[in-house]
């Protein structure tokens, strides 16, 4: 296994690895040490059936169903389709999925672990996805930042995600039911990820309302520094994709953007495990969703 860093904040290549093959356990450790010291992980020009993409995620632990269930593959529900491909005879709903910094399920009681991205169709051209190291905008936050911060606590909410896109008509009764299984947590904005031991900021910006205990307003500002100090540009890795990539990273550490930046005709397909993480945040309510 040989390891090249491919950004200064994060980002590994791992070649030399053939995935298809059933990983003896000291391979699988030697990833998972490069995963936790690099964050994202680019292995390259590997040739995966779903069943071999999800065997291999399942090595780094048990894999989670999307939050909504129409989303989850109806032959494999552990995979997630983020394509802008014809699906049953209309445009796929996750064509638009990802156009903001975001962190996989921060707006549940339990945050993804990880994620696990598989390249089966790029447009000519773009299509790509960007990373950022939550530990570097910690880190370089000053001590009276980090202490504002490390108490405070973000309300995220599915609600105001819908509510910034502008939901039609036809769309509201299942939006209605996808809030309604759900409801708005309450998060640290500041996490100590359980493996490493590190500090690093959690913030959402497609999915938080407001800081708990703060109004909207007085939320508005804080909340808008953070946003944009979490992505500058030398916290960042941006990934030009390749059919065959398989790219992992560390969802408790990081965040991620797959801009708007292709020809919408041309198919980009990508299949997505999960991993599930630890129990995290409480219900503004405190109340779990009906099951």
């Amino acid at each position: 296994m040989r390891v090249r860093k491919l950004a200064y904040a994060l980002g590994a290549e791992i070649t030399g690895v053939d995935l298809k093959q059933d990983l003896d356990a000291g391979m699988i450790a030697a990833i998972r040490a490069a995963w936790l010291e690099h964050l994202v992980l680019v292995f390259p020009g590997q040739n995966l059936t779903t069943e071999e993409h999800i065997r291999f995620s399942r090595r780094f632990g048990e894999l989670e169903l999307h939050a909504l269930k129409n989303l989850q593959g109806k032959e494999h529900p552990e995979i997630l389709e983020i394509t802008n491909r014809i699906i049953d005879g209309k445009r796929s709903e996750t064509a638009e999925v990802g156009r903001q910094w975001h962190t996989d399920g921060s707006a549940t009681t339990r945050p993804s672990l990880g994620s696990l991205l598989y390249c089966r169709a790029m447009p000519e051209a773009g299509g790509n996805t960007w990373f950022a190291s939550m530990y570097a905008a910690y880190n370089t936050l000053s001590d009276t930042m980090k202490g504002v911060l490390d108490p405070l606590e973000s309300v995220q909410d599915l609600g105001y995600f819908y509510g910034n896109r502008g939901i039609g008509a036809r769309e509201a009764d299942k939006v209605s039911a996808d809030i309604g299984d759900n409801p708005a947590v309450v998060q640290p904005l500041v996490t100590v990820h359980p493996e490493t031991g590190r500090k690093a900021l959690f913030v959402n910006e497609s999915l938080i309302r407001q800081i708990h205990g703060m109004n909207r307003e007085e939320s508005a500002g804080l909340l808008q520094y953070l946003h944009r100090h979490a992505t500058r540009p030398e916290f960042t890795y941006r990934h030009y994709w390749r059919v065959g990539d398989l790219v992992m990273w560390d969802n408790r550490c990081t965040q991620h953007l797959a801009p708007r930046d292709y020809d919408p005709d041309q198919v980009r397909h990508m299949c997505r495990t999960t991993l599930k993480g630890h129990s995290q945040g409480r219900y503004l309510q405190e109340a779990a969703p009906a099951t």
